[in-house]
């Protein structure tokens, strides 16, 4: 069968065997397969995150060195069953599924391991238990979405976002955009959005962003005050110093046990000063601590990039404005289903991050296509398309 390898960096359309199933698992025909961002960033940084990967645990992750079929974001056609499988579900269903494959006593990345080549192919091998159904005549091309965008759903819950609090999306590359997506799917009334660039802005508020910034001219930490929308943020820990001690002396001021009152706001959770959960999308050396160094006070910071290489940060500074810095990966099993049934039933509306299709002999030019951020945000692959560029 056709597949788009990645070898040294260099990505080359050629001849692969046909995948085989083992027992308990299934054989796709890719319909759709989204370019994900972790794939850019893997054809020349791969080395860097197996080192991290090995020394955490698993040593499988992809080797520049080696020949690896990328693609993780899928969406296929039930075609065979491994030995002694159920035959379910029937040949011809579209499913989608969590991009994990047995291998013996193993567990890979599809799509980032040779041992578990992924969906920039024609065919390719799932975990039947991980394989679910696309409901509601979903259409293929926004059911490959299900796993980027249960990434931002995840990153959602992991940021314990209230709807009444103000939600910061710092980076509307195509993650950026599934969290934005995803906080207004879970209700929360005031995302703001912040990028360089003009069409990424343009597809953060097409996204559901209600106020979208260009770092270069306004703060996003700032861009709701005027409106009301950051009322109560502290900026300095002098107004944290000076919250603290007037809190305390107007409930002195009530001639009761002040600790008793104290005690029933925080059980209520009207205790804590309010604060905004910023999401980091960006994923490049320094933008964390950029964060923590302009963040508001008491800040909740969920990190969502990947950052391939090292990177650096002041402990004193996120000490000192008691940041909640929380990394997040992937998603459960739960949150991936109830991503696709989400889009399945139109809660959730992911069609404006698709910006293109290309066939697998177009995978090298959108690779390039995507190195411009005012053009694209996710390309798809079709690999019945003939297409060269997106």
């Amino acid at each position: 069968m056709k597949a788009v390898t990645c070898h040294n960096a260099t990505l080359e359309l050629a001849d692969v065997p046909s995948p085989t199933p083992a027992k308990g698992q299934l054989v796709l025909n890719v319909l759709r397969c989204g370019i994900c961002g972790s794939d850019l960033h893997a054809r020349h940084h791969c080395d860097e995150l197996a080192d991290v990967m090995a020394e955490a645990g698993y040593p499988a992750f992809m080797r520049s060195n080696q020949r690896v079929v990328f693609g993780h974001e899928f969406c296929g056609e039930v075609v065979d069953y491994g030995p002694r499988t159920r035959k379910t579900p029937r040949p011809g269903t579209p499913v989608v599924a969590m991009p994990l494959l047995r291998r013996g006593d193993d567990v890979h990345g599809i799509g980032l391991s040779t041992m578990a080549p992924g969906a920039y192919a024609e065919q390719i091998v799932t975990e039947q238990s991980l394989a679910f159904r696309v409901p509601n005549g979903l259409a293929p091309e926004i059911a490959a979405l299900t796993e980027p965008m249960a990434v931002g759903w995840h990153a959602v819950r992991r940021g314990e976002v209230g709807k009444g609090d103000v939600a910061i999306v710092i980076g509307c590359g195509p993650i950026g955009l599934a969290v934005i997506c995803m906080l207004k799917a879970g209700g929360v009334r005031t995302v703001i959005a912040s990028d360089f660039s003009a069409g990424r802005r343009r597809l953060a508020t097409a996204c559901g962003a209600d106020i979208v910034v260009d770092p270069l001219q306004d703060s996003p930490y700032t861009a709701g005050a005027d409106r009301g929308r950051a009322k109560g943020h502290l900026n300095s820990i002098v107004e944290a110093f000076d919250l603290a001690v007037g809190t305390l002396e107007k409930l002195q001021r009530l001639r009761l046990p002040w600790w008793h009152v104290w005690r029933a706001a925080d059980a209520a959770g009207a205790a804590t000063p309010k604060h905004p959960v910023i999401f980091e999308c960006v994923g490049v050396p320094g933008i964390i601590e950029d964060i923590i160094t302009s963040a508001p006070i008491f800040s909740r910071v969920v990190v969502v990039g990947v950052c391939m290489g090292s990177d650096q940060i002041r402990p004193s500074m996120a000490i000192n404005k008691e940041i909640d810095l929380r990394f997040v990966l992937g998603y459960t099993p739960l949150e991936f289903r109830d991503t696709l049934h989400m889009l399945a039933d139109g809660k959730v509306n992911a069609e404006p991050l698709i910006t293109g299709t290309v066939g697998l002999p177009g995978v090298e030019a959108a690779f390039d296509a995507l190195a411009d951020p005012e053009t694209h945000a996710k390309i798809l692959i079709d690999p019945k398309s003939d297409a060269a560029s997106p």
